[in-house]
């Protein structure tokens, strides 16, 4: 699924994942688009691959946001069918988050 989902992507730099995508084939389809993977090495790998830990942390706070989002059962449960629906509700609780914050 990794694959369908960097095709999927728009133009990026980096890739951001966790060590569920340390793989040397999901590393190989980031390399091809031009792009560098900040993806930290799994315990099991010999020689671990380097990553830049500044751009990891920063994946933090959209972890932390969507943790926020989850809040609000409307998004957390994906009531509505329509893309652009989930998405109008998705900025809404995001809006009312910021506000409330």
């Amino acid at each position: 699924m990794a694959a369908a989902l960097i095709a999927a992507a728009g133009p990026f730099d980096r890739l951001l994942a966790d060590r569920g995508y340390d793989a040397n084939a999901v590393r190989a389809l980031i390399d091809a688009r031009g792009a560098q993977a900040v993806i930290p090495s799994t315990t099991s790998r010999r020689a671990p691959i380097p990553h830049d830990r500044a751009a990891y942390r920063a994946r933090n706070l959209v972890e932390r946001l969507w943790c926020r989002l989850k809040d609000f059962r409307r998004v957390a449960t994906r009531y509505d069918k329509l893309a652009r629906n989930f998405l109008s509700g998705a900025i809404i609780a995001a809006t009312v988050t910021y506000w409330c914050n």
